[in-house]
């Protein structure tokens, strides 16, 4: 239990370098409100995250035998871990090291060598974040388009259509938000993590993808210069509800 009573989040620490992950466990431990466990090796985390279902991963890249990329792509097809949020440790500097990490599902990526407190709040903004998205509502209806947020169902007219993590984390921003403008730089700190430096046409490929999956073209409106908004059912929609996948676009 926490120092006023509450449940200690788990956070499990992925790393081979010992002084390091003590290290961190030292300071949030000091927190007073994490329970940290460490594991050294991938296959030592897997393990672990099926005994405590930490509510986090910290997870170093350069680990032996299996990378912390190759983890990083299990937890996220794996249904029991696709929504733990993972935050990356490495040395790597390369931008291209940085952006395969998001790509593939990591909620934030921290560099070696890093300043601990900034550590600690990255994990405070991670949790933050993903804890906030679980009190809102569980689902979105209406007359077509479905959506079961907790169990990542999205069906339009009844027929189940397939979105990549990070096409329903879209999808699920601008529905919650809906009639509200989001922008770009919004849309790309959350679902590509804090501090994104990659491509900004990354998130205009991804929302073609979702109108195209969708065939609801008129439900995701482009604000030219700004971003995106989800408008949902309209008068028009009603009357033509499916748009031609050849009308989709950026």
């Amino acid at each position: 239990m926490g120092p006023s009573g509450s449940v200690r989040r788990r956070i499990l620490i992925i790393e081979d370098d010992e002084d390091i992950a003590n290290s961190i466990k030292y300071n949030l431990e000091r927190e007073g409100t994490f329970e940290v466990r460490i594991a050294n090796t991938g296959e030592e985390g897997l393990k672990e995250i099926t005994r405590m279902a930490p509510a986090l991963v910290l997870l170093d890249v350069n680990l032996p035998l299996m990378s912390g990329f190759e983890l990083c792509r299990r937890l996220r097809r794996d249904e029991e871990t696709a929504r733990i949020p993972i935050l990356v440790l490495t040395a790597r500097t390369d931008e291209s090291d940085r952006v395969l990490g998001l790509q593939l599902g990591a909620d934030d990526y921290v560099v070696k060598p890093f300043s601990m407190r900034e550590l600690v709040a990255r994990i405070h903004a991670v949790l933050r974040r993903t804890e906030g998205e679980a009190a809102l509502s569980p689902t979105y209806e209406d007359e077509h388009l479905f959506i079961d947020y907790d169990n990542f169902i999205v069906q339009v007219d009844g027929e189940v259509v397939r979105l990549t993590r990070k096409e329903f984390a879209l999808l699920r921003l601008l529905t919650e938000a809906r009639g509200r403008v989001l922008t770009r730089d919004y849309l790309l700190d959350r679902v590509w993590g804090l501090d994104y430096y990659g491509e900004s046409r990354t998130l205009d490929v991804h929302i073609r993808r979702v109108r195209k999956k969708l065939n609801l073209e008129a439900y995701i409106e482009t604000v030219i210069g700004v971003g995106y908004r989800f408008v949902g059912q309209t008068a028009d929609s009603k009357a033509e509800p499916r748009a031609q996948e050849s009308g989709a676009r950026g």
